[in-house]
């Protein structure tokens, strides 16, 4: 869908390690899973590479056959392990608030198992107007497109690849896996250390919307 100028202002956000530090969430869960399963699975190597698909992690430990069952397992298990250690990465929720001073609309796009992500926003007291799971690089730009956003801001690569599939703004933080140097290489058209300057960034970036239009 495209944007035009008297569109609402949509930005989307990824959600681990954009939003929140689920590190030791999903490495209890991993530490849960491998216990009951008698596979050993390296949690503290997993929290490290977050960002593709629970099913692309998974078959690094377990066979083919019956993969989709330990996912359903793994979500499952997620409900109970997850939540209370997870905590709101520095200046999320001032950024989320940025958005609606704008009068804008906040869109989560995330890879997460979509009724997870949901439970975790709640959790951790954010609001998102749309939350969309189970997506990764250009499928992220697929819904990106679908919800407007012309402002997408991630930790990963696959974040970034997405937001130039959408033709958004693709903002990177460094609180995940990559620094500076690898997201401006995939594309980021800024960088920023966390979230806390975010608010500034947004309000630079459409004041110079403004002025260009």
């Amino acid at each position: 869908m495209p944007v035009t100028s008297d569109a609402p202002l949509t930005v989307g956000f990824d959600l681990d390690m954009t939003l929140l530090d689920t590190r030791p969430g999903i490495r209890a869960t991993y530490l849960a899973l491998s216990a009951e399963t008698g596979v050993h699975v390296d949690a503290d190597l997993v929290v490290t590479r977050l960002g593709p698909p629970l099913l692309d992690e998974l078959r690094n430990w377990f066979p083919e056959q019956g993969l989709d069952a330990v996912a359903d397992r793994y979500r499952t298990l997620y409900r109970e392990y997850a939540f209370a250690p997870t905590v709101a990465l520095p200046g999320a929720h001032a950024a989320l608030d940025a958005v609606r001073a704008h009068g804008g609309r906040v869109a989560v796009i995330t890879g997460k198992y979509e009724p997870n992500a949901l439970l975790h926003l709640e959790h951790a007291g954010m609001r998102a107007d749309a939350v969309v799971g189970d997506l990764w690089a250009e499928t992220k730009g697929e819904a990106l497109r679908e919800h407007g956003a012309t402002v997408y801001v991630g930790d990963h690569l696959g974040d970034i690849r997405g937001a130039r599939y959408a033709g958004a703004v693709a903002v990177g933080v460094t609180t995940g896996p990559y620094g500076a140097e690898d997201l401006l290489a995939a594309g980021a058209d800024v960088v920023l250390p966390d979230l806390t300057g975010f608010p500034a960034w947004l309000a630079g970036h459409l004041g110079a919307a403004g002025a260009e239009g």
